[in-house]
């Protein structure tokens, strides 16, 4: 990571990225919150998630409008779309503006969904293929670290202030991203027009991701993993209330602690890509997550912390290995719908899962039900194991020169620096 990091490119979108990403992971959880706090009620609380992860169903309609577009100026106008569509929670006052929570909530999945898009071209023109797992490592890794203490900060901002801070910071975070990004100096070229049409563009990236043997097979071991996954979301408040004795608020310190996890994974996940191959990174991340999920049904404090871990260091080896997948197996002009595309096919059965799961933990036990999740993503992860191969590891050194400043006579062919022997 500090051979991408010390691309003065890639630095200056990292740090635009840490903005729109510090921006992102204090405004998540404050919307539920606060629209608990107008109404009283846990579901329509819980409906302002469901409405950020609605817009994946337009997933291939958002990545053809990204395809068309040159990547850095389109990134920064989404990051100040995304800022003035936050303006209208400044109008929330009581509970009949809940609506407008609601609304927005579904625009910034609208707009999570573009710039993942956008992000994973711009990163492919930035950063050469062998530093792909690097550079999507060190962002994965801030993630993670945001985590830890965002939601949280979020949380006592909003219990402190109110919302209209939050919305404020966010919005600053958003332009503070577009600023940067616009000091970027990328050659793009401008996209070919379309050579199919238009419902035969829309499909183009659910094509290639089916036609790709990697990326399918990936992209079928990894969904299978998620129908399940999602469950942890509910069956945790029961192990922390049933299993171990705990108020909810516990619930808190073990989010702590897989988020240790996932700064752990985020930072090793290069190396984990570069000696098993991208389908190899994601395999080991789904097959993480099963033995925390098995450790998890025996109520034990101790062992729990270690299955937390675990479960942290899973994800972002699951995010690099299938991030770096894409970007390396994509044609630059499908790259924004097969993005797009992949985010929709991921968060579909997380969504699905996690509503699936809230429903069975009331009905049977919750340690039956993490058996479940752990050998269904055992096996899922054995699957995707034995198809590693597919995507073989790339045997790239780990330290690479960093660009040089161009030379005056960079502009030059190599016929120009030829010398003409016929020439006096």
């Amino acid at each position: 990571m500090r051979t991408v990091l010390r691309r003065p490119d890639f630095r200056l979108l990292f740090g635009a990225l840490l903005a729109s990403m510090a921006a992102e992971s204090i405004l998540l959880l404050a919307l539920a919150i606060w629209v608990k706090d107008l109404t009283g009620s846990d579901g329509l609380a819980g409906a302002t998630i469901f409405a950020i992860i609605a817009p994946m169903t337009l997933a291939p309609l958002v990545g053809w409008v990204v395809d068309r577009y040159r990547r850095r100026p389109f990134f920064v106008a989404a990051n100040l779309g995304t800022a003035m569509l936050l303006t209208p929670l400044f109008a929330v006052r009581d509970r009949a503006d809940v609506w407008i929570i609601y609304v927005v909530a579904a625009l910034y999945g609208l707009s999570y969904l573009t710039l993942s898009a956008t992000l994973s071209g711009l990163i492919r023109q930035l950063v050469p293929s062998e530093l792909l797992a690097d550079a999507n490592g060190a962002l994965q890794t801030v993630r993670q670290g945001l985590r830890l203490g965002g939601p949280l900060a979020g949380a006592a901002l909003y219990a402190a202030v109110g919302g209209w801070l939050l919305a404020t910071l966010a919005m600053v975070g958003f332009v503070t991203a577009a600023a940067v990004v616009g000091l970027l100096r990328v050659a793009e070229a401008e996209p070919a027009a379309a050579a199919l049409r238009w419902p035969a563009e829309l499909g183009a990236g659910l094509r290639h991701l089916a036609g790709e043997p990697a990326l399918r097979r990936a992209l079928l071991g990894y969904g299978l993993g998620s129908l399940v996954m999602g469950f942890s979301e509910s069956l945790i408040f029961a192990y922390v209330d049933q299993g171990l004795g705990r108020d909810a608020a516990f619930v808190g310190v073990l989010v702590t602690v897989q988020g240790v996890g996932g700064l752990v994974g985020g930072l090793f996940s290069p190396a984990v890509v570069r000696r098993t191959g991208e389908v190899g990174a994601l395999a080991a991340g789904v097959i993480f997550f099963g033995p925390a999920a098995l450790a998890l049904a025996w109520p034990d404090l101790r062992l729990g912390v270690l299955a937390l871990l675990l479960a942290g260091l899973s994800l972002p080896l699951t995010m690099v290995g299938l991030a770096t997948l894409i970007q390396r197996r994509t044609p630059a002009r499908l790259l924004g719908r097969v993005t797009a595309a992949s985010e929709a096919l991921v968060s579909g059965p997380q969504a699905f899962s996690i509503g699936a799961g809230a429903l069975l933990v009331g009905v049977f036990d919750y340690r039956l039900l993490f058996v479940l999740v752990g050998v269904v993503t055992t096996a899922a992860g054995a699957w995707l194991w034995r198809g590693r191969r597919l995507s073989p590891p790339s045997g790239i050194p780990a330290h690479l020169p960093s660009p040089r400043r161009p030379h005056p006579t960079d502009h030059l062919t190599p016929d120009h620096l030829t010398p003409d022997p016929t020439r006096p």
